[in-house]
């Protein structure tokens, strides 16, 4: 009976967001001071301070929308920062700034054509800011009334006391306020905003003068001045979307669903020009405005002729983005064409770039990189582990090691430990090969590999050297 009696007490577990750790999560910005000077080490960024510097440039441009249509290039060898100083970019702008991420490899898909994915991803980067007036019903809630039916079936009737410090007004209510309101949780002093067009409920929070009500509040609670002034206001309301979210809510054939289904397909250049139209009528009337966000492409030495086309005549437009590119190449093959061109991109388009430089890092730089990539992952190490990996990366890559970080950390919680050590780091470093020792490795064994290329090359050159003795056997034979 007295086990019966207890009470099952359920666990209430915290709900918390869950945040995955990727390759730049680390970065909260360009790590610049009041006076746009690159700090060395700073918001998840290390060294590279002219680069930094010169993005700051940009950012500040960017700002005050003086550089829409032109374009930067991020270039420098692999594992030297360019990702992350963009990423830092992006940080440093904000969420109102519209920022769109791309590698150059995306654009390759069955289902919509290069240029297609191109404009897509430039109207993504183009922000509108509309501007609208409502009209809203703010105040305190002095009393919330609701009479039921006496048969429980049928419409529910209330009333609503609102008041600001200067006046006080009673509002009947239909169902559908009530239900509102309901939802929201509504009391006796709290403070809200109602929309009167579309009956929305906004509850701010709750009223100074009723904080008294109770003997404790949780932390969640928020408590706020009683309004001032008429209960009816006329409220200015900015929404900011993107020019690819209106294409998609005004093609026919997708509708608003495609939003969120990410099957946007092709969209008839017919609905982008009445939208282009509408835009411009709002701007010239006041009710909006073109806010040039970033597009930002990796891997730029991807795109193919056609794309650097597309993409040249893309940067005159009147509705153009900012263009950041990155890219790890030297002098290459320009994709779809023969010629060689500097990283890859035509010299025509080169023309209308500003092109930042990244340096390789030194050790001490390496070593406060993977610092802070340990931080981030939640890893104690020693310092005298930190150093060997630090020597690692020099010899290898930046990336090899913050991919040992992960590993030792592995290895030091087997053996229930909770720092890594350099044992464990040298346990991990022969487990798992860098691209220079697996080359050498491939190099000593590479007669056992099936459709091995070397050997293959020998018996073709063996092959060669008997065809042309013969060859020379003949020749001999038919002169005598």
């Amino acid at each position: 009976m007295s086990a019966a009696a207890v009470a099952k007490v359920q666990e209430v577990r915290e709900i918390s967001r869950v945040e995955r750790i990727g390759a730049h999560s680390h970065i909260r910005g360009l790590g610049l001071d009041d006076n746009r000077e690159p700090r060395n080490v700073s918001q998840g960024l290390v060294g590279q301070l002219k680069a930094r510097k010169a993005m700051g440039v940009v950012l500040d441009m960017i700002k005050e929308e003086k550089i829409a249509g032109r374009s930067v290039l991020l270039a420098g060898e692999p594992g030297t920062g360019k990702t992350a100083i963009a990423m830092a970019l992006a940080q440093a702008l904000g969420s109102d700034t519209p920022f769109t991420c791309m590698s150059g490899s995306e654009i390759y898909s069955l289902e919509m054509s290069k240029t297609e994915a191109l404009t897509q991803a430039i109207r993504k980067s183009i922000g509108v800011r509309i501007k609208e007036e409502s009209e809203i019903i703010e105040g305190e809630v002095v009393e919330f009334q609701i009479e039921r039916p006496v048969t429980g079936t049928g419409s529910k009737v209330g009333k609503l006391t609102m008041r600001t410090t200067d006046m006080e007004t009673v509002y009947d209510l239909g169902n559908k306020m009530i239900e509102a309101l309901l939802k929201e949780k509504v009391l006796a002093g709290d403070v809200v905003t109602i929309d009167v067009a579309s009956g929305k409920v906004n509850k701010i929070g709750r009223s100074f003068t009723r904080s008294r009500d109770y003997d404790a509040s949780g932390p969640q609670t928020r408590f706020v001045q009683c309004p001032e002034g008429e209960l009816q206001k006329r409220k200015e309301v900015v929404h900011t979307v993107t020019l690819h979210e209106i294409d998609v809510i005004n093609s026919r054939t997708h509708g608003f669903l495609a939003l969120f289904s990410g099957d946007t397909g092709e969209i008839k250049s017919e609905v982008r020009d009445q939208i282009n139209c509408k835009v411009s009528e709002w701007r010239e009337e006041g009710k909006a405005e073109l806010l040039a966000g970033v597009l930002f492409i990796d891997e730029v030495h991807m795109l193919d002729i056609e794309c650097f086309s597309f993409l040249n005549r893309a940067l005159e437009n009147e509705i153009a983005p900012i263009v950041i590119t990155a890219t790890n190449r030297g002098v290459t093959n320009i994709r779809g064409t023969n010629y060689k061109s500097p990283h890859g991109v035509p010299l025509d388009l080169l023309d209308r770039m500003v092109i930042i430089m990244t340096q390789p890092y030194s050790e001490n730089e390496l070593e406060q990189i993977l610092k802070i990539r340990a931080e981030e992952e939640d890893c104690e190490i020693s310092k005298d582990a930190l150093s060997i990996l630090a020597k690692i990366s020099k010899s290898t890559s930046l990336r090899y090691g913050i991919q040992l970080i992960t590993t030792a950390h592995l290895v030091c919680r087997k053996r229930k430990a909770t720092e890594v050590t350099v044992d464990d780091v040298k346990k991990v470093y022969r487990l798992f090969l860098d691209e220079e020792r697996s080359t050498q490795l491939m190099k000593e064994y590479q007669k056992e590999y099936m459709f091995d290329h070397y050997a293959m090359t020998d018996a073709e050159n063996e092959e060669d050297k008997r065809d042309d003795s013969m060859e020379v056997q003949n020749d001999s034979t038919s002169s005598t």
